[in-house]
């Protein structure tokens, strides 16, 4: 599904439906795809049946990537047809958790926000942005959400501007600046018989849909490649042409941590890398007929992990481990 494509022109149940059937021929990304499946059942307005799939995954005896953005997910779905009960202890065990990862936090914060608890969203917003942002020099671009969402609540608390506000509003591209979208007097405006009123709305409205459509245009990661030294000793092994490429396992790592630094430096925003396999790169080449040896493939290879899922966003969050697998703190090993 395109990301302009008019929700009324996607058939969901169809959509969640090929997604399943994706999921058993690569059980590898399941959980991206099943995720995706979900939300398409939760657009057609089968939410009990969207349940069903995060308690599946949730019921896996595989280990979750993401099992708080799992049930961050289940709480939110559940609250909409009725189990609000449930879906509150959800999103108290997900808050107790303080997830490393900002979607849980924002779709909590969110669901709480929708139905009006602006307060207890803006302390879930602040306790999120408080774990992963404190002593952060550039948020990631994954925590923007994190810093507007907690900006749009407190201004429809009508509480005074802190640092993490003044950061949001520098954190935001659009023309129309963040205090005047979330402005809550915005609501009357739509209802205002002055012409000049409603211009003015049209115009932040436009703004608002061209962030959203930006977001949306960046659905995964800008990904980096990495092999594991297992997997790149095999790789170069079977496929002599690919040497030059990878000279050796320290090169391809400081390639990679260079690579996304460069990328970072020059703006460019989600960024993440995608681990890879012999196995999954030679049938990836199958699928395109093409040859594993062909150093021209490795980015689509790459990209196509990133659209299944697959990528893990760098930098990774302060304390977390370093992503080329040492077991090291980030900060003590590639991001020294």
């Amino acid at each position: 599904m395109r990301p302009d494509t008019p929700a009324e022109n996607v058939d969901h149940p169809a959509e969640a439906a090929r997604l399943e059937r994706t999921a058993a021929r690569y059980p590898e990304d399941a959980e991206a795809l099943l995720i995706q499946a979900a939300a398409h059942l939760e657009l057609a307005g089968d939410r009990p049946a969207a349940t069903a799939l995060y308690d599946r995954l949730l019921s896996s005896p595989n280990d979750l990537e993401t099992p708080h953005l799992v049930r961050a997910l289940k709480a939110s779905n559940l609250w909409e047809y009725g189990h609000e009960a449930e879906a509150r202890a959800i999103i108290d065990g997900v808050r107790a958790a303080s997830p490393r990862d900002p979607a849980p936090w924002v779709i909590v914060a969110e669901s709480l926000e929708s139905h009006d608890e602006l307060e207890a969203a803006q302390e879930t917003f602040t306790e999120g942005v408080r774990l992963l942002l404190t002593d952060v020099p550039e948020p990631p671009y994954s925590t923007h959400p994190l810093l507007f969402g907690r900006h749009r609540v407190r201004r429809m608390l009508g509480v005074s501007h802190d640092e993490w506000d003044t950061l949001a509003d520098t954190l935001h591209s659009s023309s129309v600046s963040l205090d005047e979208l979330h402005d809550p007097k915005r609501v009357w405006s739509l209802g205002s018989d002055n012409p000049a009123e409603l211009e003015a709305e049209i115009s932040r409205l436009r703004a608002e849909l061209g962030a959203f459509r930006e977001a949306l245009s960046r659905p995964f990661p800008v990904a980096v490649l990495h092999w594991p030294e297992g997997e790149l000793t095999e790789l170069v092994g079977a496929y002599a042409s690919l040497a030059e490429e990878y000279p050796s396992h320290e090169e391809h790592l400081a390639t990679i941590e260079g690579s996304l630094r460069e990328l970072a430096a020059s703006g460019t925003p989600n960024l993440g890398i995608v681990t890879g396999t012999v196995p999954s790169y030679e049938a990836f080449a199958a699928s395109e007929g093409a040859s594993p040896g062909d150093v021209d493939l490795l980015p689509q290879y790459a990209t196509t992990l990133a659209a299944r899922g697959r990528a893990v966003v760098w930098p990774p969050q302060r304390g977390a481990s370093c992503w080329c697998g040492s077991g090291r703190a980030y900060g003590e090993c590639h991001g020294g």
